[in-house]
């Protein structure tokens, strides 16, 4: 059985120079600085609550004062434009250092990008701020009860009224609707086109009235996701991003300015899976010849993913394209390796793992083949942009 995992050093495919080792030094010397117990246990918590938020709030804010609130973002806008390899050591240092990072990570990494290629000058300078120091925290609308990881097919409307939309809908699995102060809202502006060609996308204020937010509790007794409904909310029509029905061209916009987060999921699971092994040390366990071969299994397929990962970035970085499966086969290797790791931890600790440290995970796993996209999708992406197999 390997004593460690893939390393989470500076990677063979990234070679590092003094440049680089004086960004990982420097970001290194900060957290040093700055980090505390508190911030770091409040990350570790994994769930927001009125006690956690504030604390990662004024975490976020330390974050985008310093600098290191949004490295990929560019300078203008209050971030570094941090090239492809210091977004990757970034995240070695932050994940080594267990720091958490933005407590607006859905705004951060997803939404202002769209803000940033959509937006008018208007919404830019309202926006892009408030959300980097996480003054305000925005979420996503986008799945709904009968369209999931098929945005296409969704239904919530938006009907034209006098110099604004009146939007009528509901929206579900919605991470951290509970807390949001803004939504981006994806809508069904023209239901007489086909399905992609009629969405617009919103930027909706949580506070207007019409807006319902019901908290829904996970297996594991959280309340990670929420349910929006939308009753008659007028929306002003300086809300729409980018065109009306162009809300699709919205959704699918790359997220350039993030290339590097897909590191998270190896970097995540090699930390996950020292955890694992340390604390079986501790607790005396003796794998069995079996459970030996399964570590050994997923200690490579945690490597394979660092690997891929690394040389499709180093790719993107001297200035090739991104492969359009890249982002979906990440996913679904990290969704199977996270559910092997936590199958691994109840056959090595055995009742045991049902009220210790490793509970979360046990109840969190079988969700990873879903969230962000199903395994099911994930495969026919990478089936079709990938290998180029028919429909």
């Amino acid at each position: 059985m390997p004593d460690r995992p893939a390393p989470t050093g500076p990677d063979p495919a990234l070679p590092a120079t003094s440049a680089l080792d004086e960004f990982r030094d420097s970001l290194s010397s900060w957290l040093r600085d700055n980090l505390t117990s508190e911030e770091v246990a409040a990350g570790r918590a994994g769930l927001l609550n009125t006690e956690t938020i504030e604390i990662l709030r004024a975490w976020n804010r330390k974050l985008a004062d310093a600098g290191w609130a949004a490295i990929s973002w560019p300078t203008e806008f209050g971030g570094r434009s941090a090239t492809i390899a210091e977004q990757l050591a970034f995240h070695e240092v932050m994940i080594g250092a267990d720091a958490p990072g933005p407590v607006n990570s859905i705004g951060v990494a997803n939404i202002a990008p769209a803000i940033m290629a959509f937006g008018t000058q208007e919404q830019t300078d309202r926006f892009l701020s408030p959300m980097l120091r996480g003054d305000e925290i925005w979420c996503q609308g986008m799945s709904e009860p009968d369209a999931g990881s098929d945005l296409a097919s969704l239904k919530t409307s938006a009907v034209p009224d006098e110099g604004a939309f009146i939007v009528n809908g509901q929206k579900t699995w919605n991470s951290l609707g509970e807390f949001a102060d803004w939504c981006q809202l994806y809508v069904r502006t023209d239901p007489s086109v086909a399905k992609h060609k009629g969405i617009s996308c919103l930027l909706v204020d949580m506070r207007s009235p019409g807006i319902e937010v019901r908290p829904m509790r996970s297996m594991g007794g959280e309340t990670v996701f929420s349910e929006i409904f939308f009753t008659d909310v007028r929306v002003p029509a300086t809300a729409l991003l980018g065109s009306i029905h162009e809300g699709w061209r919205v959704a699918m916009t790359t997220l350039s300015h993030e290339r590097a987060g897909v590191a998270r999921f190896h970097l995540v699971l090699t930390a996950r899976f020292t955890e694992l092994l340390d604390d079986a040390h501790r607790a005396g366990v003796v794998p069995t010849p079996v459970q030996r071969d399964r570590l050994a299994r997923l200690y490579a397929s945690i490597a394979a993913m660092r690997y891929m990962t690394t040389r499709e970035l180093e790719a993107v970085g001297h200035g090739g394209q991104p492969s359009p499966a890249m982002g979906s086969l990440t996913k679904l290797m990290w969704a199977q390796a996270t559910q092997e790791l936590a199958d691994l931890a109840v056959g090595l600790f055995g009742s045991t793992t049902l009220d210790g440290s490793w509970t979360k995970h046990l109840v969190a796993s079988p969700g990873v083949s879903i969230a962000g996209g199903t395994s099911d999708i994930n495969r026919n992406i990478v089936a079709e942009h990938g290998l180029g197999l028919p429909r």
